[in-house]
């Protein structure tokens, strides 16, 4: 498999599934690329799935949940050792743990759903900003508790994929305002809680999520509203410590062919910010409820 047909294969588990996040697609796609691979060694494996990775994260989809994800990945299938005498075994051996990777990954948002819906009250109001499959699913949680709550969304901009969301909700029957952006601040004082998603979460407990999530967790705080963020436990990214927002590496912030193509990173929107871990009240994962501040502990144990 080369990196043609790796990225073709990536982009067709994304499009075949709509509910698959890009981190989800490029595991399964490093699985199918451990199953074509000619490599004769297990060092030689190791190394032609990242640069695997690599060829995912020079796609136009979110950097910071494919590094995350992969990384964890490979952690996971290398983990234990590998006893068979036979190269192909030990390849059989390591896809099995894929599956099994994957199996694991499937059931989070569930896991997640069922410890965050608790939060959403009768009669909340929620602010969420942008589109995220794991808000959806915890808001879909609460709905089918027989819970009456209405929702803000943020268009969010540029791809205004906050209306996806909004469409998501009124399908299901939950009462949605869309919002502009820039009107955050405004409807803060009619909102209870703020539910987002992430992209990422960083050492620190802070996360890197769509651009705009920084400016509603400051307007949260101020207005000493509970802000939420519900993520999977493989977004959990290692080796970044941000402490400001110039401090998140560039190929995080814009796309790859941004990257490639203009010379001038000035004059182009990044797609994602940074937010403190003192901006956030509480994270669900699929690990258990977390303060930010618990976050470095379990990334010791994912990669222990």
């Amino acid at each position: 498999m080369n990196q043609e047909d790796a990225v073709r294969y990536f982009h067709e588990c994304m499009d075949n599934d709509p509910d698959m996040s890009s981190a989800v697609a490029a595991i399964h796609t490093l699985i199918e690329y451990l199953k074509l691979s000619q490599a004769e060694t297990l060092a030689g494996l190791r190394e032609s799935l990242k640069h695997c990775i690599a060829w995912l994260m020079h796609t136009d989809s979110s950097v910071t949940s494919i590094s995350s994800g992969c990384e964890l990945f490979l952690r996971f299938i290398t983990l234990a050792s590998l006893d068979q005498e036979d190269f192909q075994d030990c390849k059989n051996v390591l896809e099995n743990r894929g599956k099994l990777f994957v199996q694991k990954v499937a059931k989070s948002r569930d896991t997640i759903a069922k410890l965050g819906h608790p939060f959403v009250k009768d009669g909340t109001s929620v602010l969420t900003h942008s589109y995220s499959r794991v808000v959806l699913k915890v808001l879909l949680e609460a709905a089918a508790a027989k819970k009456r709550f209405n929702v803000f969304v943020t268009q969010s901009c540029p791809d205004k994929s906050g209306e996806k969301m909004a469409k998501a909700l009124t399908d299901a029957g939950i009462p949605v305002v869309v919002i502009l952006d820039a009107a955050a601040g405004y409807v803060m004082e009619k909102v209870d809680i703020v539910l987002l998603g992430a992209e990422g979460v960083v050492e620190s407990g802070g996360i890197i999520n769509k651009i705009g999530s920084y400016q509603i967790a400051t307007s949260a705080k101020v207005a000493n509203k509970p802000f939420y963020v519900v993520v999977e436990s493989f977004k959990f990214v290692r080796h970044i410590y941000p402490l400001n927002q110039q401090d998140v590496p560039n190929e995080y912030k814009y796309r790859a062919s941004t990257l490639a193509d203009s010379k001038d990173l000035s004059q182009e929107h990044p797609l994602i910010d940074y937010t403190p871990p003192s901006y956030i009240s509480l994270l669900f994962t699929d690990l258990g409820v977390l303060t930010p501040s618990a976050v470095s502990d379990e990334l010791i144990k994912l990669y222990l």
